[in-house]
């Protein structure tokens, strides 16, 4: 089991992120690529549908999202206190709370569907596929959960690599099963648009199998043999604090999708020209952003096992190195972005497009604004390892709805578009002095999901953790 809490930070930060990295890529570029088939084999309403659908999906599984990092910090904390029966424990909560909650998730999706894209105003001539293709999506629920959810468990306990590997396979064989299920090619059925969600629906199941026959055969702390299936029985005090610290996690999906709605419409008030510039730039920040968030991921799970271990000086070299890296991984980018910006924003845009100086324009404002949104991702994400979930909540709001928006609501009457171009890096940059304060002087330190022996309050002499550690106990609220 790789361990977090010895050896070079920086080698095994970049080691750790670069696959957390590769994941997010590959789920992206499968986005990107299962659009294609259907737009093409299907036209622009089916595509209409998936995009309708996918709202609602993404929704979902990001309402789990927070539960998933808090069992993933819950287990990464156990590991770096020696605690393996106590992340055996974890685990069996874990399983037992996604399956009631995923199976309850896809039943009352499956049978509100048509309400939900009612309520969506879903266009009348896509409605009909939406329906069909987000049905065959919420059957595919729990197995997404699972997948999520182990994906998650095995960040917390040092391993970023099998999740990519897997994540490759499932990738692929998505993208090869979509053409042949929509289209009917070869033995395949033509199903149209079911056979997209079908698709996913195969890649995630058949997936899921694969790593959970790989965990048991590797003897994974994730998996619980048959004379310990009694920690299936739920740990209430685990359960509250997955619930606890899971919950403020998971807001922020909403929140983030919440103000990208009122931006977006803010845009679409300028005209088509200007909005299509605005998606287009989106599409480039999508992966302008996608090193930080690695990084973020895997500082987390970093810091999660050193609080564990109680050596909190090596959170705080972390947390120096994650950022610098950050500040490097996101500057990077951006610099060969506004090198041959008009080349790359034509993979989005046709040549000669009205849309192309506008959108080089809202870069000239937004591009640089990742930088310190990176860095204060870094900082969110060690203080989060600690238990202290809810002031990077409290943060995230502050900065999109009590800045960003009304920021770019009340000056557009003077600075016009440029208002809301502006909002981007503002919001970013007081989003980075809120973390870097909170980290600086809140007393994040103190905050457990676990409470053990080691309090991390004396520095780290090399002569690891003292022996004699007591069984850890699941802290019942973020200090």
């Amino acid at each position: 089991m790789p361990d977090l809490t010895s050896g070079p930070i920086g080698p095994t930060l970049v080691a750790f992120a670069l696959p957390v990295l590769g994941t997010n890529i590959l789920q992206s570029l499968n986005g990107t690529a299962n659009a294609i088939w259907v737009s093409h084999a299907l036209g622009a309403a089916a595509l209409t549908a998936t995009t309708n659908a996918n709202t609602i999906f993404f929704l979902m599984l990001g309402s789990v999202f927070g539960i998933t990092m808090a069992a993933n910090l819950l287990i990464g904390q156990a590991i770096g206190a020696g605690d393996r029966h106590l992340a055996k424990r974890v685990v069996g909560t874990a399983i037992v709370f996604f399956a009631l909650v995923s199976m309850l998730v896809g039943f009352v999706g499956y049978t509100f569907t048509p309400a939900i894209l009612t309520a969506m105003q879903t266009p009348p001539d896509a409605k009909a596929d939406a329906i069909i293709y987000l049905r065959v999506i919420f059957m595919a629920i729990p197995f997404m959960y699972f997948f999520s959810f182990v994906q998650m468990g095995q960040r917390g306990s040092g391993d970023s690599k099998t999740p990519f590997y897997f994540s490759l396979f499932a990738v692929a064989l998505e993208v090869c099963l979509n053409p042949m299920l929509i289209m009917g090619l070869g033995p395949f059925p033509k199903m149209g648009i079911a056979g997209s969600a079908t698709a996913t629906l195969v890649s995630q199941t058949l997936t899921l199998g694969l790593i959970i026959a790989w965990l048991y055969r590797t003897d994974s702390i994730l998996v619980l043999k048959r004379s310990e299936w009694h920690l299936l029985k739920p740990d209430l005090a685990i359960m509250k604090s997955l619930v606890t610290k899971g919950l403020p996690m998971g807001m922020q999906m909403f929140v983030i999708s919440g103000a990208s709605v009122i931006m977006t419409r803010f845009v679409n008030g300028y005209g088509s020209q200007t909005a299509a510039a605005y998606g287009a730039a989106i599409q480039l920040w999508t992966y302008v952003q996608m090193p930080a968030m690695a990084l973020g991921m895997a500082v987390s799970s970093m810091a999660a096992q050193n609080v564990g271990a109680g050596k909190m000086d090596r959170v705080d070299k972390v947390a120096g190195i994650g950022i610098s890296y950050a500040a490097l991984l996101s500057g990077i980018p951006i610099l060969i972005i506004y090198a041959i910006e008009p080349i790359v924003l034509r993979l989005f845009l046709p040549a000669g497009s009205t849309s192309i100086p506008i959108a080089i324009h809202i870069n000239s404002f937004v591009l640089w604004g990742f930088i310190p949104f990176g860095m204060s991702f870094i900082l969110s994400g060690i203080v989060r390892a600690t238990g202290s979930v809810v002031p990077p909540l409290i943060f995230m709001v502050i900065s999109l709805w009590i800045i960003r928006i009304p920021f770019a609501l009340s000056l557009q009457p003077m600075l016009g578009a440029d208002a809301i171009w502006w909002s981007f890096p503002l919001g970013s940059i007081a989003s980075l002095i809120m973390a870097a304060g909170w980290f600086k002087w809140g007393p994040w330190r103190k905050s457990r999901l676990l409470e053990t022996i080691p309090r991390g309050d004396a520095p780290d002499t090399g002569h690891g953790v003292p022996g004699g550690v007591e069984e850890t106990e699941v802290a019942e609220a973020a200090r």
